[in-house]
């Protein structure tokens, strides 16, 4: 999604603002100091997670891995904090841990900015874009011409491609574009392609409006409409966007997982990704569940557009998804300076089948292991008098077991604080068998009223009399993992001062015993 999801006028209305504060709110170029004591050290800046160097960036876009290498492309503006004329910028990792910034690859041209996309290797050269041995690979993005959106047409976004011969690092905008023409639909974008075995043809899930078209191609540049789905089915509280389709299997039987992006209409306000599971034929995706079944993602405010790597080596097996870590809710007025945005952990994709029926599981990847620097053996009870856990810091990971007799009454409460008397924190009902997270008191809020609140999702696959968690801080984040990856949550905050005490508790004063690990964490930068 390359903008808030308003009305027409408001749209345009926003990105004219957008454009006329960058004078005034342009940083200082980043610059190459990646040896220097400050590097990555701003207040608030994430050290784990993936950040520009400087500037603005949303949705994930064209990940591919290649040769040990792992791509991320990104919406990015160059000139400003804020949302403006959309670029991809452009990153490549190892490990999906430590990155190394590369430059811009796809700039605007007479077609318009460059909108969200995805890319593939197409490893048949079925584009003929390949020479001499050199395999292509092929990005699809949409293209949008603002000044087509300005006059109040509607046909102002279309889909166009680029191929590079170098593993990503040069591109050659292909001279026919757009590829794929605009029927006349205002929201017409975000391209997720992939190759489909069974039918020997490229498809793409395009978000349009309302649901999403699934086109088919033999050569990644003539495209047929197959089929639609989804005006009917799922959430429809905003427009539809940066969708991705893809199989996973569960107790050997492959299904078919599409994910939908959603702005506004997320299950805890603003923006959100539902997901359906399905079949797949190569033209049509038929929905397993009921029409009005809606599955999240995440229940957190702050995972939104996330995508999956392409080509990743059947050795590997996994299905890989990393999101953008914020909300258009408040997105261009957090207050960080230098840069805006990170991107979620990467995280491994899985279909289980849970007592709900069957759900998407996320987990972040084993490679994150690499940043552990302490390990801190946690076995204590935790009572009315919240118990501090024996580890501190501001980077940490904690992967913890609960266990209690009988029902739990009240709260259990994990609480990150700080001595300025701010805190976040991770709290269980087991009456209502719903986890959330509260940011209630996490520091700065100013910037966006909605901000504050108590954000809920419903334990998946509850077990009786015990709990288990996987929680990441990071400055500014807080990711959960529970039950396995069944219910995930992930916000963002913004606190005077770091969160470094970690204690437990109950409301009710039940006693519950905390077992597990506690790891410090070093940065990635």
């Amino acid at each position: 999604m390359p903008a808030p999801i308003l009305t027409s006028p408001s749209r345009w209305l926003l990105t004219m603002l957008s454009l006329a504060v960058f004078a005034c709110n342009t940083p200082p170029p980043a610059t190459d100091q990646a040896n220097t004591s400050d590097y990555y050290q701003e207040k608030h800046r994430p050290q784990y997670h993936f950040t520009p160097e400087a500037h603005w960036m949303n949705d994930p876009n064209g990940m591919f891995y290649l040769d040990g290498e792992y791509h991320l492309f990104y919406q990015y503006y160059p000139d400003s904090t804020v949302w403006g004329p959309m670029h991809w910028g452009h990153a490549i990792s190892k490990d999906l841990t430590h990155w190394e910034h590369l430059p811009i690859a796809l700039y605007p041209d007479s077609l318009g900015m460059i909108f969200s996309g995805s890319a593939v290797v197409d490893t048949k050269n079925t584009s003929g874009f390949g020479k001499a041995g050199q395999t292509p690979i092929v990005a699809i993005f949409t293209q949008h011409d603002m000044a087509g959106e300005k006059a109040g047409k509607s046909d102002f976004q279309t889909q166009s491609i680029a191929y590079s011969l170098d593993k990503g690092r040069t591109w050659t905008v292909y001279d026919q574009n757009p590829v794929l023409p605009n029927p006349g639909i205002r929201d017409f974008r975000d391209p997720k392609v992939m190759w489909h075995e069974a039918s020997a043809r490229w498809v793409m899930a395009l978000a349009c409006q309302d649901h999403i078209r699934f086109y088919t191609s033999p050569d990644l540049k003539k495209w047929e409409l197959g089929s639609e789905f989804g005006k009917q089915s799922g959430a429809h509280g905003g427009v539809w966007e940066c969708p991705d389709l893809f199989p996973l299997t569960v107790d050997g039987e492959t299904h078919w997982v599409l994910f939908v992006s959603i702005n506004p209409g997320g299950v805890n306000g603003g923006s959100g990704t539902q997901y359906f599971v399905g079949d797949f034929d190569g033209k049509k995706f038929t929905n397993t569940n009921t029409p009005d079944t809606q599955l999240w993602l995440d229940y957190g405010r702050d995972n939104y557009a996330g995508v999956t790597w392409s080509n990743i080596p059947a050795s590997d097996g996994r299905r890989l998804f990393i999101g953008w870590m914020s909300n258009w809710n408040y997105a261009q007025v957090v207050p960080t300076t230098v840069w805006r945005s990170a991107m979620t952990l990467p995280r491994t994709l899985s279909l289980v089948q849970a007592p709900e029926g069957l759900r998407v599981a996320s987990q972040p990847v084993q490679e994150l292991s690499v940043l552990r620097k302490d390990s801190v053996a946690i076995n204590l009870e935790g009572g009315k008098a919240p118990k501090a856990l024996p580890i501190t810091g501001s980077l940490l990971e904690l992967v913890l077991d609960f266990d209690w007799e009988g029902s739990l009454k009240g709260d259990l409460v994990l609480k990150f604080e700080n001595s300025q008397g701010e805190y976040v924190q991770v709290m269980y009902n087991d009456s209502l068998v719903t986890l959330s997270i509260d940011r209630t008191a996490a520091g700065d809020m100013s910037f966006e009223p909605g901000f504050k609140g108590v954000h809920p999702a419903p334990l998946i696959g509850k077990t009786e009399g015990s709990l288990s968690l996987h929680v990441f801080l990071d400055k500014s984040s807080l990711e959960v993992f529970s039950q396995e990856g069944k219910t995930v949550l992930t916000d963002i905050f913004f606190p005077g001062e770091d969160f470094t005490t970690v204690k437990c508790s109950t409301t009710s004063g039940q006693t519950v015993t905390v077992k597990g690990m506690g790891y410090g964490l070093k940065s990635a930068w």
